[in-house]
């Protein structure tokens, strides 16, 4: 399979939604649906300068997005240090174990050491298919837990 990696712009939002429908054809259990307010949040996120340190990329193989990672940057008074979150990473399902999710990963990290950030921290999906890309990534370790804290 033929992989090119882009960058996510405003641009591009209809092939990413198309990618979010493929996405639900194969696997049903998204939990969010592709509807008007979603559209209209995702294309606003793109002019709105709080997603300023968002960077999120695109798999491509015969133009169509097949896979996807987002991330954003993390600067923190901690200890002075600038970090990145990975938020998601998704391949489709007839699109997993092509190396479409090592080719996001390895972009992202380029697209990160260009900006000087040398860790990137991430929340890992519990399934077995996730655990085992997570487990199998160069150069990374697996530690703490992850929590989520809603805000009411």
């Amino acid at each position: 399979m033929d992989i090119e990696i882009k960058l996510y712009t405003k641009e591009r939002i209809p092939d990413v939604l198309a990618f979010e429908r493929r996405l639900r054809e194969e696997e049903s259990f998204w939990g969010w649906e592709i509807d008007e307010k979603y559209i209209s949040m995702v294309t606003a996120s793109f002019d709105d300068p709080d997603f300023s340190s968002s960077l999120s990329l695109l798999a491509y193989a015969d133009g169509q997005v097949v896979g996807r990672i987002d991330s954003t940057l993390i600067a923190s008074h901690f200890d002075g240090s600038r970090k990145a979150y990975l938020d998601w990473i998704c391949v489709l399902k007839s699109c997993r174990h092509m190396g479409v999710a090592q080719r996001l990963m390895n972009a992202l990290r380029s697209a990160l050491k260009e900006k000087q950030i040398d860790t990137l921290i991430g929340l890992t999906a519990e399934n077995a298919e996730a655990q085992a890309f997570y487990r199998k990534l160069p150069d990374s370790v697996m530690r703490d837990t992850g929590i989520w804290i809603d805000i009411k």
